[in-house]
């Protein structure tokens, strides 16, 4: 796999676009840190390390509505890929539907949401837009 941050994206939404309550991941740091934003922001009930083998497994428990079935992921995009990296500074950090959606940013100090990239006052290169 070139891409871990891609396949983490596409299974979430191809999980959601089926309806599934649960969904695995094969693990890696950079997706877990992920899935801590995720949970943090409200986007996925819950989810599960498990070190199963060499790299473990996550499992995350995805969050619908109860009464429409509509998932609180509306929708997933990558924005730095492998072939064209995308990096910003705090000036020019992009805001995702006017503040509404999270931007993951991967600092020097970690990954992050652009809302708390712009409090440290530190850029990265853009991962995803999430909303």
């Amino acid at each position: 796999m070139t891409d871990p941050i891609a396949d983490y994206l596409t299974r979430l939404r191809n999980a959601i676009q089926a309806g599934h309550k649960v969904v695995e991941i094969p693990g890696s740091n950079i997706k877990r840190e992920m899935t801590k934003i995720l949970k943090e922001k409200g986007y996925i009930l819950n989810y599960k390390f498990e070190d199963t083998n060499y790299q473990g497994v996550i499992k995350i428990a995805l969050k619908y509505n109860h009464k429409t079935g509509a998932s609180a992921i509306k929708h997933l995009k990558r924005v730095s890929k492998p072939g064209l990296r995308q990096y910003t500074d705090v000036e020019t950090m992009p805001r995702v539907l006017n503040g509404l959606g999270v931007a993951i940013i991967s600092t020097s100090l970690g990954l992050m949401t652009d809302k708390e990239a712009r409090q440290r006052n530190v850029g990265g290169e853009v991962l995803c837009y999430i909303y």
